[in-house]
């Protein structure tokens, strides 16, 4: 007889995640947003550093760490949590927030994670449609909060989508949430997004207690295999409750250490995000010389959708023998699509090189 799961397992839809990671060779790695550069040495020798303790735990309160991001933002300590990436943020909040009978609103496609937290908890999910422009609808979101809503999600920039709304749109729908309703806006991508300064959405932290800003190492400052995130909170009951729901020791020591060596580096973060918007917008003209229509970006992937949608399986597959690999539309919400990470000018070269041929 074979074991048996609790039932909401069966409810928890499994992560897309790329599978290319053991192909080796000379791949085009553009399927999971990931930095296409390295770490800076200072970065790596702060790692190598922080090996010599591996015998001990990580600081469990992460306090160096949140006095660096204090000191970066100007949040006070208490009120930032840090996580295994900012999923676990996220998946924290989900435990925290959610419980059967309790919303979660967010839009549709957006971060493939957002679906675990209902499903896991027992809540339901309402998704709202991106509208024309693959855009976050506010007022159709703001629509669906009800009584029942403990946690709204806004994705800005959005994943997969690649698209932002300014800054005074999003204020005026955070403003509009009732206070008892936790908003977190998920600003992973928010360095790269040209409509507004990273800085800008701070000041809404003054304004209002239920929102949280999660931001991640892992995209800007290239630390994907070391998992660290962070939320900025408007208050410090946000922080505590998704502590409260983790395991301890959730931040490894490495990854501390590397992410506060990581802050103190701001002029090589922005020379990074020239280099990539630069990559992002020739690519962007690569792929409309093409006949692709391509979403406007505000990340560093873009988002386009196939001439001939039903040809999305045999196109991913044709690029991935072509050594390329992108995430297929289908997997992430929205069949006949591509989302395609921002490489190297090598890469983004042989990706329309290789795509050219498919979708002439």
């Amino acid at each position: 007889m074979p074991i048996e799961f609790a039932e909401r397992i069966r409810r928890i839809p499994v992560y897309p995640a790329a599978d290319g990671y053991a192909l080796g060779g000379d791949v085009a790695l553009l399927a999971s947003n990931e930095s296409p550069y390295p770490p800076i040495p200072a970065v790596v020798d702060a790692v190598t550093a922080a090996l010599s303790g591996l015998n001990r735990y990580p600081d469990p309160t992460n306090s160096a760490l949140r006095a660096a991001l204090s000191d970066r933002y100007g949040v006070p300590a208490h009120r930032i949590a840090i996580g295994n990436g900012s999923c676990d943020i996220l998946l924290a909040a989900g435990e925290a927030l959610l419980e059967p009978g309790a919303e979660v609103v967010y839009a549709w496609p957006s971060f493939s994670v957002y679906p675990h937290l209902a499903a896991a908890a027992g809540a339901r999910a309402i998704e709202v449609p991106v509208d024309d422009d693959h855009c976050h609808d506010l007022d159709a979101m703001l629509g669906e909060v009800t009584a029942a809503t403990r946690l709204v999600i806004v994705c800005n920039p959005n994943n997969p989508t690649s698209t932002a709304l300014p800054l005074d749109r999003i204020a005026e729908f955070v403003r509009a949430v009732p206070r008892h309703v936790a908003v977190i806006l998920d600003e992973a991508y928010c360095e790269f997004n040209l409509l507004q300064d990273p800085d800008e959405s701070l000041e809404l932290l003054g304004r209002h207690p239920n929102l949280v800003l999660l931001r991640t190492f892992s995209k800007v400052y290239g630390l994907c295999g070391l998992r660290v995130g962070f939320g900025l909170c408007g208050s410090e009951d946000f922080r505590i409750a998704v502590d409260q729901v983790r395991q301890p020791f959730y931040c490894n020591a490495a990854a501390q250490a590397a992410a506060i060596e990581a802050l103190r580096h701001q002029d090589e973060v922005a020379r990074r995000v020239e280099r990539n918007l630069a990559e992002r917008m020739e690519l962007e003209q690569g792929l409309r010389a093409l006949g692709i229509a391509v979403a406007e970006s505000q990340a560093n992937f873009v988002w386009l959708d196939l001439p001939d949608a039903e040809r999305e399986r045999d196109v991913v597959g044709a690029l991935a023998e072509g050594g390329v690999l992108v995430r297929a539309g289908t997997s992430l919400g929205r069949p006949g699509a591509l989302r395609v990470t921002i490489g190297t000018e090598g890469e983004n070269a042989k990706l329309l090189a290789v795509l050219g041929p498919l979708v002439r």
